[in-house]
């Protein structure tokens, strides 16, 4: 006779286990630890096998009836339901592992064994995060443009452009790794390309009048606060390094003999390490600041804990307690400002300048000659740019 429901719920353990038959080989085994378990029996090539379909009542009566009903017709074309069972999760499994969030993660791993910069490979395990769970468990063969363009219309329509372009860009990259490791076909965000809003290029706020970069330097001698932001602050016009380089200064990074600031690769931008001249300014700055942290590893530890530098956006808040607008001047705006000035002086070749600000040069070749051939003249030029600072410090005039 065939289950019903109540049939099933009044189906108590007993001391073995035993089966409550349905129909066409389907019934449910009553353990005595009170589990119900869905079976179907089958014969394939005259030996006979039995199909796992799950326990009640997670899977119900009508549902272990229609598994049933699927297994028989696999059986009608001489197809095995175990086997097949067994085939879908393996495939299942593997499309797992080929999910969009997997794939990431991969090409994540192979830049950091490159040697991408810490700050880029945070970035685009940041970029993972913004596209969501659900997005990354998806197999990257199966996503559509479609599908990706609706993720970055959420960030589109919050006016996050530049953010939605930057996202398109690197589930770009993720893709063409798939790619290129036989994991997918195509790239779909490349076919978004002019599919978002453009965002407007945002230059970062600076100074570049003398006499206005004379009163940011008066206003910085005056500034009152944590040490650590104090003398990062008055550094900062000095070396016009990138924010994040300058914050995550390492004591072990500096050698006072030689007068020199040796940044590693893990901490630049662009890839490759970069010494900095140090002037007579600089080094009475960092040997202040010694005196204070100089037994810890970071020249500017946060005010928090010793073992981590200031955060990203100490030195802007600090630009704005002093009544600087983020229209008006950025942590990143003392690189601005030291490029326009250095080259409006006249005295310096510009290569020499970019070197400094350890922006790329095209071609390998050129690149080592510039690291070499402009030495001697960035270490003039660090000179002659604390001495003018100090002057536009004395009355704002060259």
């Amino acid at each position: 006779m065939a289950l019903t429901d109540t049939a099933i719920r009044n189906a108590k353990p007993k001391e073995k286990p035993y089966k409550v038959t349905d129909a066409q080989g389907l019934y449910l085994l009553v353990n005595p630890r009170g589990s119900k378990l869905w079976r179907v029996k089958y014969r394939m090539n005259g030996v006979e096998r039995k199909l796992a379909l799950g326990s009640y009542p997670e899977i119900t009566l009508a549902e272990a009836r229609a598994a049933r009903d699927a297994a028989r017709r696999q059986l009608a074309h001489a197809v095995d339901p175990n086997v097949a069972k067994r085939q879908a999760r393996i495939e299942a499994s593997i499309r797992a592992s080929n999910s969009f969030a997997t794939v990431a993660e991969e090409l994540i791993d192979k830049k950091t064994r490159e040697g991408l910069a810490e700050p880029t490979l945070e970035k685009m395990r940041w970029f993972v995060k913004l596209l969501g769970p659900d997005f990354g468990k998806r197999p990257v063969t199966d996503i559509t443009p479609q599908e990706l363009l609706h993720e970055l219309r959420k960030h589109e329509r919050r006016g996050r452009l530049e953010t939605a372009n930057l996202l398109r860009s690197f589930a770009s990259r993720v893709f063409r790794y798939a790619v290129a490791t036989a994991r997918a076909e195509r790239d779909p965000a490349q076919l978004l390309i002019g599919a978002l809003t453009t965002a407007k290029v945002k230059h970062f706020a600076a100074i570049t009048d003398p006499n206005e970069f004379g009163a940011l330097l008066r206003a910085i001698d005056d500034y009152q606060g944590d040490p650590s932001v104090m003398f990062a602050l008055r550094l900062a016009p000095h070396v016009f390094q990138r924010p994040g380089e300058l914050r995550q200064m390492e004591w072990a990074e500096i050698d006072f003999q030689k007068a020199v600031w040796a940044i590693p690769i893990t901490k630049m931008k662009m890839r490759q390490p970069h010494s900095v001249p140090l002037s007579r300014q600089t080094l009475a700055i960092l040997n202040e600041m010694r005196s204070l942290s100089g037994s810890g590893r970071y020249v500017f530890p946060s005010i928090r804990t010793r073992a981590r530098p200031i955060s990203d956006n100490t030195i802007n808040a600090a630009l704005r307690r002093m009544g600087y607008s983020k229209e008006q001047m950025t942590a990143h705006g003392f690189r601005t400002s030291a490029s326009s000035l250095l080259n409006e002086s006249g005295k310096w070749n510009p290569d020499a300048i970019e070197r400094a600000l350890a922006h790329m040069v095209a071609g390998s070749v050129r690149r080592i000659y510039n690291q070499s051939a402009y030495w001697g003249e960035r270490v003039a030029m660090a000179q002659w740019w604390s001495d003018f600072l100090d002057e536009l410090r004395k009355d704002g005039n060259r």
